[in-house]
């Protein structure tokens, strides 16, 4: 079981720095070539705080443990919201833009009930995925209509490198990825069994955790640097990224039969994002109460899992 434990952390590594590498890799390549920034920003940067739950995703439905898939997506929106958000608020109350409250979040929340209708049968075949990334597709159409009229929020992008550098980021960060998602997949898979827990309870907890790392760590930095709406933006961006692209591409890639996650997860998971839109409401800010509340929230839904065991 030890031995397990210290290699999902090995694998958790590896994926948080082939997706860290990867999305360096790729942006500098795209500065090079003349992409505009407000473009990279809302494509590969955003994409690559979400890599990791892709791979992880990907991976498990392709080893055939869909319930890490789907409660790894699942699992992290609602960490996303209740532990991060509310982190993030309770460490500096966090102010909202206008455009985040009108578009991102209700997105995010649209995104929620859709995966919550489409999962009602306990499965996610290969028309639900096509579904997922329709929608997809229309969010991202948006968010670049919106970024160019000057409404959206501009991500900046580091220095260029040498794009000889660039591609070795990106194969690295490729190699990172797929073996650190294998590592992690199979030793989650390997310490359930040994525990005796589901592996839909390991995606909710263990994997989304690991994979939303990279989420925790830049809000919270974000909040403490005053950058509330990088922080709010990247917990809602990564919420729509996670379940119309990666849902919707492992569903599309293999169709997913799913067990171990229970409408009680998926309600929380809406619910935990339209408290963060409701909280938006009250003065475009999430206040340090409302960032505790989310948090005690989170705690109880933790509990849950455990006690449910």
């Amino acid at each position: 079981m030890w031995l397990d434990i210290i290699i999902i952390v090995l694998g958790v590594a590896m994926v948080l720095k082939g997706a860290d590498f990867l999305t360096e890799g790729a942006a500098a390549l795209a500065r090079r070539v003349n992409i505009p920034e407000i473009v990279i920003g809302l494509t590969i940067v955003a994409a690559g705080t979400s890599a990791p739950e892709l791979f992880v995703s990907l991976v498990s439905a392709l080893k055939g443990t869909p319930d890490l898939a789907v409660g790894n997506v699942v699992g992290s929106n609602t960490m996303n919201c209740m532990l991060i958000v509310g982190c993030a608020a309770i460490v500096a109350p966090m102010t909202i833009s206008r455009s985040t409250v009108k578009k991102d979040i209700p997105f995010a929340v649209g995104a929620s009930v859709l995966l919550m209708l489409l999962a009602l049968n306990n499965f996610l075949g290969r028309f639900d995925g096509i579904l997922l990334l329709v929608g997809f597709a229309l969010f991202m159409v948006y968010s670049l209509r919106q970024a160019k009229n000057g409404q959206g929020d501009t991500p900046t992008v580091e220095k260029q490198r040498n794009p000889w550098l660039s591609a070795l980021f990106i194969v690295l960060g490729l190699v990172g990825l797929v073996i650190g998602s294998n590592l992690f997949v199979d030793h989650a898979s390997n310490l359930a069994l040994s525990l005796g827990i589901s592996e839909g309870v390991v995606g909710l907890t263990v994997v989304a955790g690991g994979t939303s790392l990279p989420e925790l760590a830049t809000s919270v930095v974000a909040a403490r640097k005053g950058q509330s709406a990088i922080a709010i933006g990247n917990v809602i961006g990564s919420n729509v990224f996670n379940i119309l692209l990666i849902l919707g591409l492992t569903a599309t890639i293999t169709p997913l039969q799913i067990e171990g996650i229970t409408t009680i997860d998926m309600a929380v998971m809406l619910i935990s994002v339209a408290l963060v839109w409701l909280f938006s409401f009250t003065r475009l800010k999430v206040e340090r109460w409302e960032g505790a509340f989310l948090l005690i929230g989170y705690l109880v839904y933790l509990t849950w899992l455990i006690v449910s065991l």
